[in-house]
């Protein structure tokens, strides 16, 4: 059986109420809990920070992965580490020198992603693959909640997969394979068909009343999927 990762966003949780939303999901079988910083300034948003991260971080044991939608990038990558990010992810078009924030993210002590907009090519892998742990495709432009699922990034993870995977043969490391917007239980199993592995779901997931309900659907997709991550 692949091994599939949801990460709800909790950009769609009760902010008024954050530690038991990320309690409640986690009991509903959430493997990863999604972080969106959004800063005004790279996207049309504002959001959290790493207090915030600091706040929910005793609340869970599961990885909280940080996608930092902001710019520059270096200068907070620090304080969302000691905050207790696990894995920390930022847009290439946010750091003047892409190598050097891959270092600084696993020099402390976090894993490292590199997030690709709808429009934006991946080519900027070509070099950075031994510093990557994670790559996430947004199938949205980032800055809101709950936009449609932009179908052009179905292309774009079956590229993703095909360079991860040979990668992967050549060194035998693994990375994953994320993706972020609009992913619901009506095409989350043909995201993962196209090579997905890890799916970011906000208000599909926090929209509902039943948060373990929706996740066990998305569990059932997933494996009706007959993908292999």
């Amino acid at each position: 059986m692949a091994q599939f990762h949801i990460a709800p966003s909790i950009l769609s949780a009760d902010f008024a109420r954050l530690g038991e939303e990320v309690r409640n999901v986690v009991a509903a079988g959430a493997d990863w809990i999604h972080f969106d910083v959004m800063d005004n300034h790279f996207v049309p948003n504002l959001t959290i920070g790493p207090m915030v991260l600091e706040a929910i971080r005793p609340h869970t044991d599961v990885p909280i992965d940080v996608h930092l939608m902001v710019e520059p990038v270096d200068r907070i990558v620090p304080d969302f580490a000691k905050a207790g990010a696990n894995v920390i992810s930022f847009h290439p078009e946010g750091s003047i020198h892409i190598d050097r924030t891959l270092s600084l993210i696993r020099d402390h002590g976090c894993k490292a992603g590199l997030v690709f907009n709808p429009a934006t090519p991946l080519n900027y892998l070509d070099h950075v693959m031994d510093k990557l742990d994670l790559v996430l495709i947004m199938s949205v432009n980032p800055g809101f909640g709950g936009q449609s699922f932009i179908p052009e990034a179905l292309n774009k993870v079956r590229e993703a997969r095909a360079r991860i995977n040979a990668y992967q043969e050549r060194t035998g490391r693994k990375i994953h394979l994320e993706v972020d917007g609009g992913v619901k239980v009506e095409n989350i199993g043909e995201i993962a068909a196209a090579g997905a592995d890890t799916f970011v779901a906000g208000s599909a997931i926090f929209g509902h009343p039943d948060y373990k309900h929706i996740i066990d659907a998305m569990r059932t997709e997933l494996e009706k999927s007959g993908a292999q991550s």
